[in-house]
């Protein structure tokens, strides 16, 4: 139950990451707000962040799980 909702906060995180930079995204085309394009290179920077952890988990608990044997 706890890495589920571990797992579950991870991908909102990155849900939310996404849903930022459409929103931005958006305004910005309409003219609504003009900001520097820089804001979105930083979200995005964020987004990768968060992918290689979720990432990097995964890869962790499946090396914790099976033993990798090489064959000769």
């Amino acid at each position: 139950m706890k890495d589920r909702i571990k797992n579950l906060i991870r991908y909102e995180l990155f849900i939310v990451v996404g849903v930022l930079m459409t929103i931005g995204t958006l305004i910005k085309l309409i003219g609504f707000y003009d900001f520097s394009s820089d804001w979105f290179w930083f979200i995005a920077g964020v987004g990768l962040v968060v992918e290689g952890l979720i990432s990097l988990s995964k890869q962790q608990k499946f090396d914790k799980k099976y033993k990798i044997i090489e064959r000769e």
